[in-house]
């Protein structure tokens, strides 16, 4: 990204501050579990041991998007099934979703049967995380607090919270760890919010330049949960994957806009035409077996701000979304 326009941005984690503590302070009218760990790092529970739910999920989205995005959930005329979605927006789309919101930082603790394995995402990534794409953005981030957001249906062993919290430089209990499980309310929503952020993932996959990307804005449909874990797995990538909607704005010229429009959809991908769920069963639960490109909006819009022009591609497809969501 561009350096002089980051340089004057703010602490990712100081913007999301304010969302975490309000959400604490609510927490039982949202439904939260709160705790502590040992080392006194704060953990919140929304689908764990407590019910969590939609207005959870929604608030714990903008948080993964480092207090730099905007969603909500709105009735839709998609279908009459499933007549709820998520919308997302963020005035830096870049840095809210890929430099926040993505799930890039991968967790590890233990061997075996009790293991713990996960992806973080949320800005604390931006404070401890070693991924190779905060030099392409050219940010790193320093606060006295971080927030880590784990889609996980497990409170994180003590020793994970010390390996985020020493790699952030702060002490364990300035330290806060949101967990989303996939089967509950709260993660649908906050894992259906990333189809923003899933469109700008694959554009810089397909080597469009990140700083290019001006403006953007998404929604998908609200899925159903599910208390299978394959099963939601599947619904809430099959909201993106068959009926996400994308529009993103542009500093390219048409043709390269246009380039750019028929490669994002998830239809581009060999690997489309069935709920993700079957997909995974069929290469053995190995996600590295899966087309990385798949994983997308269903149908792009793509503006070019040099000659004013749209270019649409991609499409919904309800047949596929209803055998996975029924």
């Amino acid at each position: 990204m561009n350096n002089k326009d980051i340089s004057t941005l703010p602490s990712l984690n100081k913007l999301t501050e304010k969302h975490v503590f309000d959400m604490l302070e609510q927490a039982s009218a949202l439904r939260l579990g709160v705790s502590k760990l040992e080392n006194q790092t704060t953990i919140i529970d929304a689908g764990i041991d407590r019910p969590g739910g939609l207005e959870a999920g929604r608030r714990i989205a903008e948080i993964c998007m480092g207090g730099m995005g905007k969603v909500s959930l709105s009735a839709s005329n998609i279908s009459e099934l499933w007549p709820w979605q998520v919308n997302v927006y963020s005035a830096n789309p870049v840095l809210a979703c890929l430099g926040s919101q993505y799930a890039g930082w991968s967790l590890s603790h233990g061997e075996g049967k009790q293991a713990f394995n996960a992806l973080g995402s949320g800005p604390g990534r931006a404070m401890g995380s070693k991924e190779d794409l905060f030099d392409e953005l050219a940010y790193r981030d320093r606060h006295e607090h971080a927030f880590l957001v784990i889609e996980v249906d497990k409170i994180p062993p003590i020793e994970i919270a010390d390996i985020i919290a020493r790699r952030c430089d702060i002490a364990p209990e300035n330290l806060y760890l949101i967990l989303t499980p996939t089967s509950s309310l709260a993660g649908c929503v906050q894992i259906v919010a990333r189809v923003l952020e899933t469109a700008l993932h694959k554009a810089h996959a397909l080597g469009f330049e990140l700083e290019r990307v001006i403006d953007g804005a998404g929604s998908a449909p609200l899925c159903p949960p599910s208390p299978d874990f394959l099963k939601a797995m599947s619904r809430t990538n099959d909201s993106i994957l068959f009926a996400g909607q994308v529009q993103l704005f542009v500093q390219a010229g048409a043709s390269e806009a246009e380039e750019l429009a028929n490669k994002l959809p998830s239809s581009a991908s060999a690997d489309y035409g069935q709920p993700f769920g079957e997909i995974f069963k069929s290469v053995e639960y190995d996600f590295y077996k899966i087309d990385p490109m798949l994983f997308s909006p269903a149908s792009v819009a793509v503006t070019s701000l040099e000659s004013g022009e749209t270019f649409h591609a991609g499409k919904l497809d309800l047949k596929l979304l209803n055998k996975s969501f029924s």
